[in-house]
């Protein structure tokens, strides 16, 4: 990744809607190169989507909580992981080490209804327990541009 492909994401990640000729005219690149760009940086997985950013609190869940899941040794992740992903609330999961065997990002309408949501992630036999924290608010919410400087 050189100068000009970090210049490009950062162009697209500011204004998603630019387009590839206006992209070329302000970076004074044709536009052949503008679209090369783009296809070899999805291609490589740098760019991962061009799907619009949605926001959790707009949809009418403003509750985000973190589960730590302790899951039943032979469980397998994958077999939970596809119980989690059934759940539209689970925003996503990760395998993690320490204390716990996986974390979840959840969402919910209130706090009341975080209770339905742990309810659901916790049917399948295969976690044993969870430990929830809510969170109170976003300090520095999901970032990846600054690694383009680091």
């Amino acid at each position: 990744m050189d100068d000009l492909d970090a210049t490009l994401i950062r162009l697209f990640a500011d204004e998603p809607r630019v387009g590839i000729l206006e992209a070329s005219r302000r970076l004074g690149v044709a536009r052949g190169t503008v679209q090369a760009r783009l296809a070899k940086l999805s291609a490589t997985g740098v760019i991962s989507g061009w799907g619009p950013e949605l926001d959790p609190e707009a949809l009418g869940y403003p509750v985000t909580a973190f589960l730590t899941l302790e899951i039943r040794q032979g469980a397998g992740h994958e077999t939970i992981a596809e119980h989690l992903v059934r759940i539209p609330e689970v925003l996503e999961a990760f395998t993690i080490t320490g204390a716990g065997d996986m974390w979840c990002r959840v969402v919910a309408r209130s706090n009341n209804d975080l209770q339905r949501v742990i309810d659901a992630v916790l049917s399948d036999a295969g976690i044993v327990r969870s430990s929830t924290v809510i969170a109170l608010a976003t300090q520095v919410p999901y970032r990846v541009l600054p690694l383009l400087d680091a």
